[in-house]
């Protein structure tokens, strides 16, 4: 009695062990989802940088059409979280054009800066924090979502830089949907199937 008051039983092991393995064990977990989470991100973000290059030497096209950075930066919002996509959604174009040229300085790079942090930003809010994963096909919401708003925020900055800068070399925000419908279409046909896809494998493991 005197030892269980304690905390310990017969065999002198502290009654709170299954506890604190359990905290241990929820610590890892989360270590893992955090590192799983910044892999994929970083996976995504190369991709979003190596994919606009490849798609203009090996096809021709144009990144305005099939908008090559969009699919990645969605694709980080809704598997590793708004935090991860916000920041995909900065990093990749500021690398492409650091290394590339594409997007341009000004005044595309800003304006696809602001775009693309929303995509992943809102991607993942709508998706994880507003619950619409646990929906069946939720994922369709959460997308075209996160699509308007990135698009509001293109014509927010393209309003701002005309202001301080007058005429701009950029496509308005409505020549821009316009021609990226190709991209656009590709994205509501991939983004789902991998979500799904990865999350399928999540579950098998």
């Amino acid at each position: 009695m005197c030892l269980k008051a304690y905390g310990y039983s017969r065999n002198k092991v502290p009654l709170e062990t299954d506890e604190t393995e359990k905290d241990h064990k929820g610590v890892r977990n989360m270590q893992l989802t955090k590192t799983r989470r910044l892999t994929i991100a970083g996976m995504l973000v190369a991709v979003g940088v190596l994919l606009p290059y490849f798609t203009a030497h090996a096809f021709g096209v144009q990144g305005t059409m099939f908008l090559p950075m969009h699919l990645p930066v969605l694709l980080t919002g809704f598997l590793s979280g708004p935090i991860f996509g916000m920041f995909a959604g900065v990093l990749t174009p500021l690398i492409s054009s650091l290394m590339t040229g594409m997007p341009p300085a000004f005044p595309m790079l800003p304006i696809m800066m602001a775009e693309l942090a929303t995509y992943g930003l809102v991607s993942g809010l709508l998706y994880e924090k507003a619950g619409l994963v646990k929906v069946r096909f939720g994922i369709y919401p959460a997308l075209v979502g996160a699509m308007i708003a990135g698009r509001v925020v293109y014509g927010l900055m393209f309003w701002l830089l005309t202001l301080t800068a007058g005429q701009l070399k950029a496509l308005s925000v409505w020549a821009a949907a316009v021609t990226g419908l190709p991209g656009i279409i590709i994205q509501l046909i991939l983004v789902p199937i991998i979500v799904m896809a990865v999350k399928k494998g999540k579950r098998m493991r």
